[in-house]
């Protein structure tokens, strides 16, 4: 059964970001075919930079979240 995570990074940094996204996408559970990943969008744009540019071979698509401040990571079928 597929499944979705959120990841929030809301106060961190770019170089603490990569770091988390990095950890989580690397021990997330096979059945999780969603990541939510929330930055925010009130403290400049840093963070929703570095998340449109993150490569990771397990994303298989970025869509822009509900609102300005998050993007969903659609996971490859693994």
């Amino acid at each position: 059964m597929a499944c979705s995570v959120t990841i929030d990074l809301h106060g961190e940094t770019v170089y603490s970001a990569q770091k988390v996204l990095t950890t989580r996408l690397k021990n997330i559970s096979p059945d999780v075919r969603e990541v939510c990943v929330v930055f925010g969008y009130h403290g400049g744009t840093a963070l929703k930079d570095f998340v449109m540019r993150y490569k990771n071979r397990k994303i298989a698509k970025k869509v822009l979240g509900l609102n300005q401040g998050s993007v969903v990571f659609v996971l490859k079928d693994e």
